[in-house]
């Protein structure tokens, strides 16, 4: 009986196999030398219109000419017209399909290659060109221009560039591996978006990259922070009111959907709420050196952000508090030039007293008619009076009040149990400075986050249908310049209500200069909706986030830590309660379901309990990206993290689920025994049949050579001896016993 070790838990999504156009060779060509070398993107965006050149090189690296068909699959979902294509200067005669026949081609060149990378394009449309030959070591430029309509959510356009074969990958052997997998071939790929009428939007976002975003005379300008790889998704908010609101969604079929709401605030000064700000900052024997005095121009960086209508207060902290004044202070430009003299002469020596420092904090509460934000910084631990993080923490939250608490950790030597609970009763936040770090960039960055408040206590009032499981479960106030993302669940309509698609009014309120003010916008939460899919991995990571701080706040529940465990290996996440099945032994011979028991299983060794360390620090960091997370790119370094880690292909993790390489097949982690296995002939009649009656099955077809896929009722095979054709009654039971419904 062999055994492995359980490699790598979780697996990255792969990169595109065919990243935008290929060239696809002659019928009865199997040596072919052309290979896409780069690509760009530009994008012009006037009014709805989408403006799209897609410039791609092509190299001959074969011994004889090169000739074959380009092909570029339209996007699926887009209003789509006027297209032009060019080989060079030299234009090409080329023809449109509909999704209809361009399936016909797709599955052409999958039975004929036996390779199923574009199945996931079946769906999209076509463009196809004879290409002119290319020489032996020559490189040609294909340039193709079209046009397409971006639909709007709410107030907001969205664009969306999709790269087809989202999982694709050229089949190799591993050592150790008892199949094929797919690994990725990429090419780099820029990519450019221009808004000539920029003041028609907000700052955009994008949920799958990180941006840059340029406004420059007028025009605004999009990139991503890296080359474009996978499908990008960017949403354009429309500027207006002030705050603009977009509703996105995901729904598989058979159960809950997903939805992302992302409130987005206006720019203007006029939309500022007048702050009381408090900063506590610690200037202990520790603090001495680089970072007292990049604490201190971070501080004169908060004062220079503070604005006519603000009030502030400043207090130092060692085995004594000192306070720059005793009340608040207005933010003229006499006191706060006399604020940063204060500053510049602070000196760090002494212990820690945490809780005179704390005291000091809360000792005044703030305006009703304002938002009280206290800043507190720290590097140590108590050393003088109360030393006990829970007798604290108690002590703190008596006093509170309203206050917006942001905490920062400076170093491993700081009560991570402390700083996060205060910052999470008062609805603010922890980072933590590791050492390596700049104090001044951190708390710069929060400075500037916080600069200018637009609504505080927020809510939703109001939704067509019951939204359950949100994250963050209480809204954080909306500042100027950066939006606010909730992510969370939706089921039917009304109670008892049948699965159906609900249109509707969502209805947001908040308070700015002491009322209440409204905003709505029309959703539509369908019945089913395949795009989107980055949604429900970035509500996991929310809520494994969530679950976590829970843990260390009240204390360790299994159950928790099961709820954990579970959504990590359900949504492919790495957490600290599933890092450590990456080195445990696994005999490859286990049942798939008897292995799922065994990761969800209490674990032998308790997780740290440590508060303070590298090790907390660490963790209660991972903790803070997971609720924060706005977009994949957030959550990427956890997951190369694994990846790394990896030493070969025993599992992987594909569009959601966990598969476990059995016998030469990829096995769903959650297949039961008792289960009926319907048998599929890879590329048969059957096998398009049923990947056009139940799309969900393309991810997962796409990537694994041999798998199984568990259903609610049936799981389905790929197998070479399975059924080649399926009558329509067959079709439709199987369809029904793998969704349940």
């Amino acid at each position: 009986m062999r055994s492995f070790k359980l490699l790598v838990l979780m697996l990255l999504p792969t990169l595109p196999l065919r990243a935008q156009g290929w060239i696809e060779p002659p019928p009865g060509r199997p040596q072919f030398g052309i290979v896409k070398v780069r690509g760009e993107v530009n994008v012009r965006i006037v009014g709805r219109v989408a403006q799209i050149e897609v410039e791609e090189w092509f190299r001959n690296q074969g011994g004889g000419l090169g000739e074959g068909d380009y092909l570029y699959p339209l996007p699926g979902e887009a209003v789509f017209s006027n297209y032009s294509l060019f080989q060079g200067d030299q234009e090409l005669r080329g023809e449109t399909m509909d999704a209809q026949r361009a399936r016909a081609i797709y599955e052409e060149i999958v039975r004929r290659k036996k390779d199923p990378a574009l199945i996931e394009l079946a769906g999209h449309g076509l463009i196809r060109a004879r290409v002119f030959p290319i020489n032996p070591g020559e490189t040609r430029r294909i340039t193709l221009r079209y046009t397409q309509m971006m639909p709007r959510l709410g107030d907001a356009l969205q664009f969306r560039y999709a790269a087809g074969g989202r999982y694709g990958g050229v089949p190799r052997n591993v050592e150790g591996a008892q199949g094929p997998i797919r690994t990725p071939e990429t090419v780099p790929m820029a990519f450019r978006m221009v808004a000539d009428s920029g003041a028609m939007f907000r700052d955009p976002f994008s949920p799958t990259h990180e941006l840059r975003v340029e406004r420059d005379r007028g025009r605004l300008v999009v990139r991503p922070a890296s080359e474009l790889t996978g499908d990008l998704s960017v949403f354009l908010p429309l500027a207006g009111g002030l705050v603009g609101m977009t509703v996105a969604t995901h729904r598989p079929n058979g159960e809950a959907g997903y939805f992302m709401l992302t409130v987005v605030p206006a720019a203007t000064d006029a939309a500022s709420v007048p702050r009381d700000v408090t900063v506590v900052l610690d200037i202990s024997g520790s603090m001495s050196g680089s970072k007292i005095d990049q604490a201190k121009r971070a501080l004169n960086q908060l004062l220079g952000s503070l604005r006519g209508q603000d009030r502030f207060r400043l207090a130092a902290f060692s085995s004594t508090v000192t306070t720059y004044q005793r009340g608040w202070t207005g933010a003229t430009s006499r006191d706060v030039a006399d604020a940063r003299r204060w500053v510049d002469g602070l000196t760090a020596s002494g212990g820690t007293h945490i809780q005179d420092a704390l005291d000091e904090a809360f000792r005044l509460s703030g305006d009703p008619e304002r938002l009280n934000v206290v800043l507190f910084l720290t590097d140590g631990l108590p050393s003088v009076g109360e030393q006990n993080p829970e007798r604290l923490a108690q002590l703190a939250e008596r006093g509170r009040g309203s206050a917006r608490v942001f905490a920062f950790g400076v170093g491993y030597d700081v009560n991570t149990y402390l700083l996060d609970r205060l910052s999470a009763a008062g609805r603010g936040s922890t980072q933590y400075v590791q050492p390596n770090e700049d104090v001044e960039e951190a708390l710069g960055r929060l400075v500037t986050k916080i600069s200018r408040p637009v609504l505080t206590d927020l809510e939703i009032a109001e939704a067509p249908l019951r939204l359950t499981e949100l994250y963050p479960q209480r809204l954080p106030d909306l500042f100027a310049g950066e939006e606010l993302v909730l992510f969370g669940r939706y089921a039917g309509g009304a109670a008892g209500a049948a699965e159906r698609a609900v249109n509707g009014r969502l209805v947001l309120t908040g308070r700015r200069a002491g009322r209440t003010e409204r905003f709505e916008v029309r959703v539509t939460f369908p019945e089913h909706q395949r795009d989107n899919d980055y949604i429900p991995r970035l509500w996991a990571a929310r809520k494994i986030g969530a679950l976590t701080q829970s843990i260390k706040l009240n204390g360790a529940n299994p159950e928790v830590e099961r709820e954990i465990r579970e959504t990590a290996l359900r949504y492919g996440l790495l957490t600290e309660y599933t890092s450590y099945l990456v080195q445990e032994p696994l005999d490859v011979a286990v049942r798939p379901r008897d292995l799922r028991d065994r990761m969800l299983a209490p674990m032998a060794v308790p997780a740290p309990a440590q508060a303070s360390g590298q090790g907390a620090v660490e963790r209660a960091e991972r903790a803070r990206t997971n609720r924060e997370a706005k977009s994949m790119a957030s959550i990427a370094a956890a997951e190369m993290d694994v990846t790394r880690r990896a030493h070969g292909p025993t599992t992987c993790h594909v569009a959601g689920r966990l598969f476990i390489l059995r016998d030469g097949l990829w096995t769903d982690l959650w297949h039961a025994d008792s289960l009926r296995v319907a048998r599929i002939e890879p590329f048969s009649d059957a096998y398009f049949a049923l990947l056009e009656r139940l799309p969900e099955l393309k991810a997962y077809w796409s990537e694994l050579d041999r798998v199984l896929v568990s259903g609610k009722r049936v799981s389905i095979a790929l197998d070479l001896s399975g059924v080649a054709t399926l009558g329509t009654a067959e079709l439709d039971r199987l369809a029904r016993d793998f969704r349940g419904r």
